[in-house]
């Protein structure tokens, strides 16, 4: 009889929940603060801080399904697996489960082409019109080095990267309130404008991007310290940070 031998290329408990939160944190705030909240403010005006809520509360109906599943099979199939679970190896599941994949791709793309335009604005430069693609091709690649350098590497960098993310952009809504006076207040002169009905609608939609990348914490159900129970707490942990965050932004 032929033996097989199964290979495992997942380390068990290589991932602490600090470094699950810190990676679900940072691909959120990534995608949230520096590509989205000007997207959400042209499309709602002054109710885009709602639109982060709405989001957020259209993300929590997904995550909980997320974390009442992890709860008992923890895998690093995630969206895929929960799939699996509730329809079975079928058309279905793979479709959604491309859906799940190309967004995430569009996520990414949308995070590294601002990239590439925010540092060409750092610089003051104006480059040829290839640069600012190659700037975020370049990012994906330094990313995908990352990634395949193991999850110690990838929860170290993600815990330096987090703290720096959320330390400063909680410094620059700190300043930005005490600039204001703490005044949350209208300006009385300006004219009243009707709710941007659609425009809101957009703007939550486009809010849930700002939230998806908790779904990267899933993916690491099977690297995780004692995952049934740390898969949910990342999640939920990294969800409510940014919410915070992005509504003092």
């Amino acid at each position: 009889m032929k033996q097989e031998h199964h290979h495992d290329d997942y380390q068990k408990n290589s991932l602490s929940l600090l470094g699950a939160v810190s990676m679900g944190t940072g691909v959120m705030i990534g995608a949230g603060i520096f590509a989205l909240t000007g997207q959400l403010a042209e499309h709602a005006g002054g109710l885009f801080p709602l639109a982060f809520l709405a989001a957020a509360v259209v993300t929590g109906f997904s995550a909980y399904s997320y974390v009442k599943v992890c709860r008992v099979a923890p895998s690093a199939g995630g969206i895929a697996m929960i799939l699996k679970k509730c329809y079975g190896p079928g058309v279905v599941t793979a479709g959604c489960s491309l859906l799940m994949y190309f967004s995430m791709v569009i996520n990414e793309s949308l995070v590294a082409r601002t990239f590439g335009t925010y540092t060409l604005q750092l610089f003051d430069a104006k480059g040829p019109d290839w640069l600012v693609p190659a700037l975020g091709v370049g990012l994906l690649v330094v990313a995908f080095l990352v990634n395949i350098a193991g999850n110690k590497v990838i929860g170290n960098l993600s815990k330096f990267t987090a703290a720096v993310k959320v330390g400063g952009i909680a410094l620059l809504a700190a300043v930005g309130l005490w600039a204001s006076g703490l005044s949350f207040e209208a300006d009385p002169t300006a004219p009243a404008q009707a709710m941007p009905v659609i425009g809101f609608l957009t703007a939550t939609a486009l809010g849930i991007l700002a939230y998806t990348g908790f779904t990267t914490i899933t993916n690491s159900g099977a690297e995780l310290v004692e995952p049934k129970k740390n898969v949910g707490r990342a999640i939920i942990i990294s969800i409510a940070i940014c919410v915070v965050l992005y509504l003092l932004i």
